[in-house]
């Protein structure tokens, strides 16, 4: 069985089969993650940017050389200045990965590491697993080709942050989601500072308005994927 589990913020792990996946495992300073950084163990780290609160630790998780990170390609590159493991990819990529494809969609917004140094372009992330369909849409403002996205992938479940402020709020969040054709959204990037506080419920009552469903998830909860 596979299964997605929230840690708080962006922070979201998939369980695949044998293969843990994290995509922007924020822990250290995230007031709402319900795991510590010595707990953290995964397979893969998938980075939508570089900002620290989607970059997060991904350095000491990483250092455990079985741990292979997944970025656009300047971010892996300042990865690999480090002895990290990684896996070079830029927008409209995809590669086919043991545990399935990945693909790097445009985001609409901002990327820099913690300390300055130039990132990249953010992203977006698909991931096709045969069966299913997961999509992250990282740190992002609402875009029209969010369209073309949806009308591409058969998105199962689709991660889209509300908090407003730095990304999408409420409102564009759900037309992204009719953008994006998601047959469930779970709602991220929200709640963890004042200037990111969002009304999750309010969310999910617009969301099903449009006949989407919508899983508001608390950090720790998990739903199959």
């Amino acid at each position: 069985m596979s299964k997605i589990i929230y840690h708080g913020h962006s922070f979201v792990e998939i369980n695949h089969n044998d293969t843990v996946i994290y995509i922007d495992p924020f822990i250290t300073g995230n007031p709402l993650c319900d795991i510590n950084a010595e707990q953290a163990k995964c397979d893969y780290i998938i980075l939508s940017h570089g900002h620290a609160d989607h970059f997060g630790d991904t350095p000491a998780i990483a250092s455990d050389k079985n741990v292979k990170v997944i970025a656009t390609a300047e971010l892996s590159y300042y990865l690999d200045a480090k002895g990290i493991s990684t896996h070079a990819m830029n927008l409209g990529g995809s590669f086919e990965f043991p545990f399935g494809i990945v693909k790097l969609t445009l985001a609409h917004h901002s990327s820099s590491t913690p300390d300055g140094a130039y990132a990249g372009d953010p992203a977006g992330i698909i991931i096709n697993f045969g069966e299913k369909t997961f999509f992250h849409a990282g740190d992002t403002a609402l875009f029209y080709d969010m369209k073309l996205i949806g009308e591409m992938n058969k998105i199962d479940f689709a991660c889209l942050p509300v908090g407003d402020n730095f990304t999408m709020g409420i409102d564009d969040a759900v037309k992204a989601a009719e953008f994006l054709n998601a047959k469930t959204v779970i709602p991220v990037h929200y709640n963890t500072f004042e200037v990111i506080k969002a009304d999750a419920d309010d969310f999910k009552r617009k969301i099903e308005s449009i006949g989407r469903k919508c899983i508001v998830m608390n950090p720790g909860d998990s739903v199959e994927l």
